[in-house]
């Protein structure tokens, strides 16, 4: 190569090299354009509770920020604020999510709380073909309380935000702090940092209020006025019956079985009433039952008649059945087997609820009969209502289910990566507890449905009546009902009350 040769080379070589880091640069300093927020305000008036309320409905995103300031998500809301306000009044506020980890907030906004809801049929039949009714809610709480429904990420319209992903929010703990962030970020935006504050989950959602409610008391330094839990889940241990070696699941699901054989007309000789029968069945799953599974291979014989023709009183299931489970009857299995010798399985989510699945010999079912028979009526009210009443015309997709990558991206370790950990059932009764010490005023409302087969009642009084919680800050109510207790309409109604009056009792006037 000539002396010319070589210059031309490193010249190129060079200039390359320019360009290279020009281009570097450039990448680095680029941004992503985050438009402002998208909310559709409308305004509304209507009677609840025989109150005329004129109310403001604001569905539109809220951000929440970094440290810098930078936009890390859009959590989209469905907010309900009264406008006609007397002079001085202090509106409480309570924020509702339901649970999943993936669920929007359709179930609760159309099915009980929002201004309008949502009729099915409420003996358990399927909803049938659609146009679905969407009624007025007079019933519901909006005369104590503002109200704001919330899609957590990944869920209903919100996103994650610039550089993060959705997988930065789908964690036990990464979700909580999200929601934390965004409740810290509306009453700031609103100037509601005096106001009664309440936390109102279902499901997943009251796993996720207890560790939200310990994230405001102790990091946040604002305080709650009451929390309501819908169909309690703090301990996974009770309500995975699935994991054959869990005896606590084999004790909190027997009053649930118990209710679930009486409603089918499988308990023989029927009990004098369910109250009585219930309390009955709570009485054996502890004194009777738990001994007995504990003893394991060691129990007497008799000792092993008594308890297993005990178990098939209270269950409706057969003494053969129960013999071939080893005195085990894990719930998840008995769904399947009650009404076997009908070809029929009954509902998780709400026991009352039966369906026809084409496999009549599987141990557990395929599907679930109760959010068969209601899901699709549920999301076209959400959708229908979105629209014509509330103004929202957005091309964003209303994730319902969830972003397809939510579930096999979700994070229930609570330890960073590399740290040791001794898997563990989900458990944030830990965190109720702290939040209760912290703040002695704050009391927790607990709803359950006796045909709930996904969160048992008995394991609501199991969880909450230890794990530190003092009793007097924990008042509970039951429904006939199952999962969505609201479906049941003298339920919904009595849920309502019971919130309202729970609401009134924890916000004091000044």
């Amino acid at each position: 190569m000539n002396r010319i040769t070589a210059l031309i080379v490193l010249c190129m070589t060079l200039l390359l090299a320019l360009n290279t880091a020009i281009a570097a640069e450039q990448e680095e300093t680029v941004t992503i354009d985050i438009p402002e927020p998208t909310r559709f305000v409308s305004e509304h008036s209507g009677r609840f509770n025989g109150e005329r309320i004129d109310y403001q409905a604001v569905a539109g995103e809220t951000y929440i920020r970094d440290l810098e300031g930078e936009p890390r998500a859009s959590i989209f809301t469905f907010a309900y604020t009264k406008t006609n306000l007397t002079e001085k009044e202090v509106r409480p506020v309570t924020f509702i999510w339901n649970g999943g980890p993936g669920s929007s907030s359709t179930w609760l906004h159309m099915g009980s709380y929002g201004p309008k809801r949502i009729v099915v049929p409420s003996d358990a039949r399927h909803a049938g073909l659609p146009p679905y009714p969407v009624v007025d809610a007079q019933e519901t709480i909006l005369d104590v309380s503002d109200l704001v429904f919330i899609d957590p990420v990944g869920t209903g319209f919100s996103r994650a935000l610039g550089e993060n992903e959705g997988k930065d929010f789908w964690g036990l703990d990464e979700d909580a702090e999200s929601m934390a962030d965004f409740i810290a970020t509306w009453i700031t935006e609103h100037g509601r940092w005096n106001s009664p504050k309440f936390l109102l989950g279902e499901s997943f959602g009251t796993t996720r209020a207890a560790a939200v409610a310990k994230l405001m008391e102790e990091d946040r330094s604002i305080s709650l006025n009451g929390i309501v839990f819908v169909s309690q889940a703090l301990d996974y241990q009770g309500s995975t019956p699935y994991v054959r070696d869990n005896l606590v699941s084999f004790i909190t699901y027997v009053p649930t079985m118990a209710a679930t054989a009486l409603y089918h007309g499988r308990v023989q000789p029927p009990p004098e009433s369910q109250e009585v029968f219930l309390r009955q069945s709570r009485e054996f799953a502890v004194n009777e039952y738990l001994p007995a599974l504990f003893k394991g291979n060691t129990i007497t014989p008799e000792e092993y008649i008594a308890v297993r023709d005990r178990l098939a009183y209270f269950t409706g299931l057969s003494t053969d059945y129960i013999d071939k489970a080893n005195l085990r009857v894990q719930g998840n299995r008995f769904v399947k087997e009650l009404l076997r010798d009908e070809g029929v399985s009954v509902g998780r989510l709400d026991s009352r609820y039966t369906e026809d699945e084409i496999d009549d010999l599987a141990a557990q079912t395929s599907r679930d009969a109760a959010s068969d028979a209601i899901s699709g009526a549920y999301k076209a009210s959400l959708m229908s209502y979105m629209r014509s009443e509330l103004g929202v015309d957005w091309n964003r997709q209303y994730l319902n289910p969830a972003d397809p990558g939510l579930s096999s991206n979700w994070r229930w370790r609570r330890v960073p990566d590399g740290s040791s950990w001794e898997p563990a059932y989900v458990n944030t009764a830990h965190d109720l507890s702290t939040a209760l010490r912290i703040n002695p005023a704050l009391k927790v409302l607990v709803a359950s449905g006796y045909f709930d087969m996904v969160t048992p009642f008995f394991d609501a009084e199991y969880t909450l009546n230890r794990h530190g919680i003092r009793a007097e800050q924990v008042e509970y109510e039951y429904y006939q009902g199952g999962h969505m207790m609201y479906v049941n309409e003298p339920s919904r109604l009595e849920l309502l009350q019971d919130t309202r009056r729970f609401i009134q009792a924890q916000s004091p006037s000044r």
